[in-house]
């Protein structure tokens, strides 16, 4: 395991990290004490980085999680949680407001059973570009709530997320310096879109470490092939397939290739992270990221991929 400073934070965490998404039950059911299980067995081999969200499984992720912490030091773990993006009773809920931000705060230091939250992102922020107050919102209040719990040593650091990196940048130009420490993009650091690439040179310009997740697009760079639910075009899911089934041929699985290649093609990125509840998936993941990359392979997957890449779909 590789690790690496997530931007001026100090936060040396290894360049894969466990997601804990898969604890609400978001890509199917769980046992809870299987997926407890899977964090212990993440931290045991050497992984240091937990991201959760209250939105995951409408606060079961961060349940879970917190009974799997329980047994865990304090000092062997970087927690990360969100605010911004809720759910209750199967409805999914936006609320990017000061207040709510910091009844949220309050609600995942209990639910996780800490003391305090090592980082504290803004949960999607696209969503938020799409109501009132724009993105200006999270500048003026979301942000300087989180800035004044940061004060108060309830979390260390602050952060955002978002699919697309060009939220993430204009948030960062219409703040002072300083108050976001990190950003968290997902599905565009990965074998059919790079372009999170592109915007690495701003981040670091302005001390903001950069972390990556969904290395697998959501599913769609697997065996099993996207979900029903997944937002990209027919085409590129057809891409996609096309490109599992050569490395099938190749006998290497495009889930390992994919968990390869985000971790390991670009220094600039802290971390990457990935979803699982079961503790030997858990182990295969570590085991690929550990093994090296085949770069020529890489090509000709991205060449199978062809016209598809790059092509990205809104948040839902």
């Amino acid at each position: 395991m590789v690790y690496n400073e997530i931007g001026k934070t100090g936060m040396r965490v290894s360049n894969l990290s466990f997601g804990a998404s898969s604890l609400g039950g978001v890509f199917h059911s769980i046992r809870e004490e299987e997926g407890i299980r899977a964090v212990h067995t993440a931290v045991d081999n050497g992984i240091n980085f937990i991201d959760v969200s209250p939105y995951y499984g409408h606060t079961k992720a961060e349940t879970v999680l917190g009974k799997a912490l329980k047994e865990i030091p304090r000092d062997k773990y970087y927690l990360s949680t969100k605010v911004g993006r809720y759910g209750k009773d199967g409805v999914n809920l936006w609320d990017y407001s000061a207040k709510r931000t910091v009844e949220s705060v309050y609600e995942s230091l209990e639910r996780l059973n800490v003391d305090y939250i090592d980082l504290i992102n803004v949960h999607d922020i696209e969503f938020q570009s799409r109501m009132e107050g724009g993105l200006q919102k999270v500048v003026d209040e979301t942000l300087p709530v989180l800035v004044g719990l940061k004060r108060e040593g309830l979390v260390r650091h602050v952060g955002i997320t978002d699919l697309q990196p060009e939220n993430l940048k204009w948030v960062i130009e219409h703040c002072d310096d300083g108050v976001v420490e990190s950003v968290l993009c997902f599905c565009h650091y990965c074998l059919n879109d790079t372009l999170l690439a592109d915007y690495l040179g701003f981040f670091e310009m302005h001390g903001v470490g950069v972390v990556n997740a969904s290395p697998l697009s959501m599913g769609l760079l697997s065996q099993r092939g996207a979900p029903d639910w997944h937002p990209a075009s027919e085409a590129l899911k057809a891409a996609c397939a096309k490109a599992a089934a050569y490395c099938q041929q190749q006998g290497c699985e495009i889930e390992r290739l994919a968990m390869q290649f985000s971790t390991s093609m670009n220094p600039r990125i802290a971390t990457t992270l990935f979803s699982s509840a079961n503790p030997a998936n858990v182990l295969k993941n570590i085991a690929y990221v550990n093994d090296p990359l085949d770069e020529a392979l890489v090509a000709e997957v991205q060449q199978i991929i062809g016209d598809q890449m790059f092509v990205r779909w809104k948040n839902t």
